[in-house]
């Protein structure tokens, strides 16, 4: 059984009480009478007492070497530690709407201040532990003497007269100072050592503290059994209310249970419990006569407790849908200061940015694209908000089911924030369009569309007819000879980017790939090359198959990537982390990166908008139809080339993200849609971007538009529509190859020279490539003739004869000849 969505002490934390040593003045309890009055009438004098074995012990354990100054000194830092009081206690996240989504802990303890602690507790634990606890100093010199004496004759420790402050001090060390076993061991041994130390640390306490100071901290520290700790989550497990609401039949069942929480389990030992309740009963019977008939009645009555221990869930593997933002959120505490160890003891209430409709809206649409046991595929999706100050995450889900069945699928892996897969394909064009944008090319610039292009120098392949020291590309459709940049986002030609990569430089890409979002590929050995970056990887072997993008991604990563353009250039981390409040209730300050402006303004919004048109006219418009979309968005479908791997990128100016299809097994295979499946289909049949991954995100987002500001594209930057000035390659046909080269260098492009068959004179340039607009700074082909082709000279047809008339019929006019148009 589970706790209510939003239990007592669960979706918030308590402040610690303050309290005034110089006063010692005990905490108000809410209209509660002071229970010090009714705690001083239980006990009585022990001054001579007191004397008396503060003259024996002492005297005994100096003889006997049993405190060393060492040892002191190591009992002087504990005892610093108990008075400071700090416990392990449940760290609850929440998401964006205060809904608890884990509990965080080593222990399940929920401290609570004495005002929502029930008198009955207080009254029911002090009779059966320490009836005399109003008035000794920390020690029961009575107690402590009889037990001296007994356990002197016997030879070893039989009795050990502990007062609560004792109690407190030997839970302390076994709860909160020992970390290994031996230091638990040595926490309850039964030795003259071990018990000289507890008392000092004791008399330490009381003098350190108010009495209600001190029973309030032992009630929220004692093991209650059932893995509860302390007295608001006992409440909470056996009877499901709040400590403060605790009957006396109820406490007195709680305060019995200390004795040995192991061994009175009341759901398997009733009559041992039944008894030891009874007992405390007795007690308090003898203690508080006035009382008695309460407390004969209490006796009869049934131990109530529920049907079954209320327990509560444990860590990410029970925030069901929500885990891997869970996990995803504790990796992020972890890097910005805040260990897990910390916050399995701290106590803290971690809010997080996590939007719980957008939260289900994704997790559905993920789902029903990509259903959770489908064989070696996943799927996942992140949202995140674009912004100037963060980018917090809203969203993050992953077909799969987060847990430890793997014959079910379930996986504990962070897919939706680890590098994973295949590749985003064709999305990374938008990285070497930002670099050659950044180098002067705009998106109104129209490029070439070669049907295949040879790049030289960016690696080779084994494609019929391609040269050897050249990487051959081919578009997988048919194109016009020429768009613009815009266009060709759209409807993603592999040619027109692979050259615009040799133009503006792998590097460049590369890097802007890194500044916009994928911080991954600058880690120390995600090449698979040793310690290599996969980002120098891939640099320092010219691999302009990095426009293609082959590699496996991080796709929360690529969603930020979206987040960065929607906020104009500006990058911050990927965020689940709104605030982390301390149980004193202060925010607690995260190391946290600082948002960059990587890119202009104006080169990230005029970006946008030439992304615009993916969803209109471009590889998602079958999708946004699909889901009836209609509202502005900025787009990228991306597949690779063996369909193992593919994504969609998509960002408002409120919401961006990137779906992300690949094969999670160890031995992908080809993926098919339609639905998602692993296949050695053709190509015809394979996956792409524009298939499950885009009416994932059309799917998701379109529902939660309304909650969102409307979406809108931002306003372009003429200078990255129109792009540099010398962006324009001037006209050199008919020069000779000095003139053009001239030209052309004059005007900041690099020229190469290739000699072709040609029926202009020898040394006259036929044409260049590009002929349009180019990147400042790159390369233009200039084609040389080599007057190798003979053109024969006209020859003068006869004059044709003219028709013969026919008497008698009419004459039909000669028509001129009717073009007929060629397709392309």
């Amino acid at each position: 059984m589970t706790r209510p969505s939003n239990p007592p002490g669960a979706g918030r934390t308590f402040p610690v009480e303050q309290h005034n040593r110089e006063g010692r003045h005990p905490t108000p309890y809410s209209g509660q009478v002071p229970i010090t009055q009714t705690l001083a009438r239980l006990a009585g004098s022990c001054a001579l007492a007191s004397v008396l074995v503060a003259g024996l012990l002492f005297p005994l354990a100096g003889g006997f070497g049993f405190i060393s100054n060492r040892a002191a000194d190591a009992v002087d830092n504990v005892s610093a530690e108990l008075v400071e009081g700090t416990v392990p206690a449940v760290s609850t996240m929440v998401d964006a709407s205060g809904a608890p989504i884990a509990w965080l802990y080593e222990q399940r303890r929920f401290e609570v201040p004495s005002d929502r602690i029930s008198n009955n507790m207080k009254l029911a634990i002090v009779s059966i532990e320490d009836k005399r606890f109003a008035d000794h100093k920390g020690v029961d010199w009575q107690g402590t003497l009889r037990a001296f004496l007994t356990n002197t004759s016997s030879g070893e420790v039989q009795q050990g007269a502990s007062t609560l402050d004792q109690q407190y001090v030997k839970n302390f060390n076994l709860l909160v100072v020992a970390k290994t076993d031996a230091e638990r061991r040595a926490a309850i041994e039964t030795t003259p050592a071990r018990k000289l130390r507890e008392i000092r640390m004791a008399l330490t306490l009381d003098r350190e503290l108010s009495k209600d100071e001190i029973l309030t901290r032992y009630l929220n520290l004692v093991p209650f059994g059932n893995g509860s700790y302390g007295i608001q989550d006992a409440a909470q497990t056996y009877f499901g209310v709040d400590a403060a609401e605790l009957t006396m039949t109820q406490s007195a069942m709680l305060a019995g249970m200390v004795q040995s929480s192991s061994k009175l389990n009341p759901y398997t030992n009733v009559q041992g419990v039944t008894d030891r309740r009874n007992t405390v009963l007795d007690t308090l019977i003898q203690n508080i006569p006035h009382r008695a008939e309460e407390f004969r009645k209490a006796k009869s009555e049934p131990l109530g407790v529920l049907p079954e221990p209320k327990g509560l869930p444990r860590g990410c593997i029970a925030a069901q849908d929500k885990g891997f933002f869970c996990d995803y959120a504790l990796q992020y505490l972890a890097e910005a200061g805040i260990s897990r160890e910390q916050v399995d003891k701290g106590g803290y209430l971690i809010k997080t940015s996590l939007d719980p409709v957008l939260q289900e809206s994704v997790k559905r649409s993920v789902n029903e694209q990509a259903d959770p046991n489908l064989d070696n595929i996943a799927e996942v999706m992140s949202v995140i908000a674009p912004g100037q100050e963060s980018h917090p995450v809203l969203a993050m889900a992953s077909s799969r089911t987060y847990g430890l069945n793997r014959d079910a699928n379930e996986t504990l892996l962070g897919q939706p924030y680890s590098l994973a897969g295949d590749g985003a394909g064709s999305i990374f064009k938008l990285f070497t369009t930002a670099a050659a944008m950044e180098k002067g090319l705009g998106i109104a610039a129209q490029v070439d569309v070669p049907g295949t292009y040879a790049a030289r120098g960016m690696g080779y392949s084994n494609s019929p007819g391609c040269p050897a020291d050249s990487w051959c590309v081919k578009n997988a459709g048919a194109y016009p000879g020429s768009m613009s940049v815009t266009d060709a986002l759209a409807t993603s030609p592999n040619t027109t980017f692979v050259k615009m990569i040799q133009d503006v430089g792998v590097a460049a890409a590369v890097d802007m790939a890194v500044r916009l979002g994928m911080r991954a590929y600058t880690e120390p050995g995600t090449s698979g090359h040793g310690n290599t970056s996969l980002a120098d990887h891939i640099k320092n072997n010219n691999m302009g198959s990095f426009t293609l993008g082959p590699f496996a991604i991080n796709p929360l990563e690529l969603s930020n990537v979206a987040a960065t353009l929607g906020s104009g250039g500006k990058w911050c981390p990927p965020s689940p982390i709104k605030e982390v409040v301390d149980r004193a209730g202060k925010t607690v300050p995260l190391t946290q990166q600082a948002c960059e402006q990587v890119v202009d303004p104006g080169l990230a919004n005029t970006l946008a908008n030439a992304m615009s048109k993916d969803d209109t006219s471009g590889t998602a418009a079958a999708a946004a139809r699909a889901a009836g979309w209609a509202a502005p968005m900025s787009g990228k479908t991306g597949t690779t080339e063996s369909h193992r791997s593919s994504a969609f990128l998509g960002f408002t100016n409120s919401l961006a993200s990137s779906v992300y299809v690949y094969g999670d097994s160890p031995t992908p295979g080809e993926i098919c849609s339609f639905p998602l499946r692993n296949c050695g289909a053709s190509n015809a049949a394979g996956l792409f971007g524009g298939n499950e991954p885009a009416r994932t995100w059309f799917n998701a987002i379109k529902p939660v538009l309304d909650r969102f500001p409307p979406p809108a594209l931002p306003p372009v930057d003429d200078k990255y529509v129109r792009g540099a000035n010398n962006s324009q390659v001037p006209d050199v046909a008919g020069k000779s190859q000095g003139e053009a080269t001239s030209i052309l260098s004059g005007a900041g492009f690099q020229v190469s020279a290739v000699t072709s068959p040609g029926s202009q004179a020898k040394g006259t340039v036929m044409g260049s490539s590009p002929n349009g607009s180019a990147i400042p700074g790159s390369v233009v082909t200039i084609y040389i003739s080599d007057g190798s082709v003979r053109v024969p000279a006209p020859t003068t047809p006869p004059p044709s004869a003219p028709a013969p008339v026919i008497p008698g019929l009419p004459q039909i006019p000669r028509l001129p000849p009717i073009p007929i148009p060629v397709p392309r």
